[in-house]
């Protein structure tokens, strides 16, 4: 497959798959691992993957640009319920960080080499769809955001370093079941998901060095595929949890999960 193509597959997936609740990572193993020896960015695959999830942190920063600019306006503001409220929000996206950032620190490594085989990412994949499936049953009780959520969806994202397990998903079932309404589980989700790319950014940041200046064009595609294809992902994904048919996803990672299963058996 020519290198361009493979570029903006792998950005067309990585885009669509980090919003929806499907798991990037676990698409991007495998579909890696599909194109085996031809995979034109085998000798800096981390780097690649730091481009696609920097295309993936724009639409978010599109989407949500009106909360952000509120939180950046609530730092320096005067005091107010809006201001106070803001920066409420703020202390508890810095904490749901902290776990997020010490799993990903010291975990990253590990867990992405048990779980980078397909069959692996597979178990993952099934795992992830039982718990958005479960969310169908998820009681509807429209707590208010605070410490103790803050900080379980912070170890939720953080475990979804694991290939095959979705961020968005993962977080915002979680959020569900602990008693958030839609529209604040998903907010808080994807709010949260912006220091989690930064920092899986930042930690990459040291491979870019290395990276043949030949290949930038084609980095620069995907980086350009997953940014569209993310927006329009997030977009669709809000929707549907504003809905409840959040679940919905289930039907398709838990047939995928089987098949991949009895394929590699």
């Amino acid at each position: 497959m020519p290198e361009f193509l493979q570029a903006a597959l792998l950005g067309f997936v990585q885009g669509l798959t980090e919003f929806l609740p499907v798991s990037s990572s676990g698409h991007l193993v495998l579909f890696q691992a599909l194109l085996g020896q031809d995979f034109s960015f085998a000798d800096s695959p981390l780097v690649f993957d730091l481009v696609l999830h920097m295309g993936t942190l724009l639409p978010v920063l599109l989407y949500y640009r009106r909360d952000l600019l509120g939180l950046l306006a609530a730092l320096g503001g005067r005091s107010s319920e809006e201001t106070r409220e803001a920066r409420r929000l703020i202390g508890l996206l810095v904490l749901a960080t902290l776990p997020t950032g010490l799993m990903g620190a010291l975990l990253k490594d590990s867990f992405e080499r048990v779980f980078h085989e397909p069959m692996a990412v597979f178990i993952a994949l099934g795992l992830t769809g039982l718990l958005l499936a479960s969310t169908r049953w998820a009681p509807r009780r429209d707590l208010v955001l605070g410490v103790p959520i803050a900080l379980a969806l912070g170890v939720a994202q953080g475990l979804a370093i694991t290939p095959g397990v979705s961020r968005s998903g993962t977080t915002i079932a979680v959020g569900l079941w602990l008693g958030l309404d839609r529209v604040t589980a998903a907010r808080f989700s994807f709010l949260m998901s912006i220091p989690a790319i930064l920092g899986a950014m930042l930690l990459t940041a040291k491979d870019v060095a290395s990276v043949d200046a030949a290949r930038l064009p084609m980095m620069g595609l995907g980086f350009c595929v997953a940014a569209t294809s993310g927006y329009f992902a997030l977009a669709w994904l809000v929707r549907l949890v504003r809905s409840g048919r959040f679940w919905a996803f289930a039907g398709y990672l838990i047939p995928l999960s089987l098949l991949g299963l009895l394929a590699l058996t």
